[in-house]
């Protein structure tokens, strides 16, 4: 049986199948990229929730994992070479499950790269500018006298949109085929409109494309299933 005892967050929360992959995370847009590409290829994996409103990220044992104290992050006890890996930075394993399954990353050179600089245009630009959305209109920026910071990343966000949206332009999705760079950004997309309530101030439904692109990825059943992991405890 595989030993995860050498690293420190196996102890604070044990695994009952040290085999398969560990992941370690809550259901944030983050969070879900990494269960959801994990429920799409079907590999074994355990999780775990890392309740991050009790701080559990900051935790010694979190943060033996991952010094930058965000979720998601891995061990995959059968990494390269046959040795454990301990990853995080979602992006980042988003990209190690791609090629440790062979599966949503094309293997054409021209398409793979292609395929990965809108996983980082998520990464550099969807992602942040959505969170700064959601802080300043939903949660303790909302108060702030000043509306000048919401202004101003209410209009990014509504331009990344319109960027996704040409990109979407006779095609289903990001790629020709579904890929990592849909896994990476539908989480976003959904929480923008949803959970921080921002559908009006983005003017979000009079976009031509991503409602739709939005649609046909929320009802695969491997979102669903990993929209909801790690079942908050």
């Amino acid at each position: 049986m595989t030993d995860l005892t050498s690293f420190p967050i196996a102890q604070r929360w044990p695994s009952a199948h040290p085999d398969r992959l560990q992941l370690y995370s809550w259901p944030t847009p983050n969070g879900v990229k990494v269960s959801i590409m994990l429920e799409e290829t079907g590999l074994p994996y355990e999780a775990h929730a890392i309740q991050i409103g009790k701080n559990e990220t900051w935790t010694p044992e979190f943060l033996s994992l991952n010094p930058n104290g965000k979720i998601p992050a891995v061990i995959d006890p059968n990494g390269p070479g046959g040795k454990p890996l301990a990853l995080f930075e979602s992006g980042a394993i988003l990209l190690y499950l791609a090629e440790k399954t062979g599966k949503f990353l094309p293997f054409d050179p021209a398409l793979r790269y292609e395929t990965i600089q809108w996983v980082f245009f998520q990464m550099a630009a969807i992602g942040p500018m959505f969170g700064q959305v959601g802080f300043f209109y939903k949660f303790a920026g909302k108060e702030f006298e000043d509306k000048r910071p919401l202004e101003r990343y209410r209009a990014e966000s509504r331009r990344l949109l319109e960027v996704l949206d040409t990109r979407l332009e006779g095609r289903d999705w990001i790629m020709d085929d579904y890929s990592i760079a849909d896994i990476a950004t539908l989480g976003w997309v959904r929480n923008l409109i949803g959970f921080y309530g921002a559908r009006d101030i983005v003017e979000f439904d009079t976009l031509k494309r991503v409602p739709a692109w939005l649609e046909r990825g929320l009802a695969r059943p491997a979102v669903q299933r990993g929209l909801t992991i790690p079942a908050a405890s």
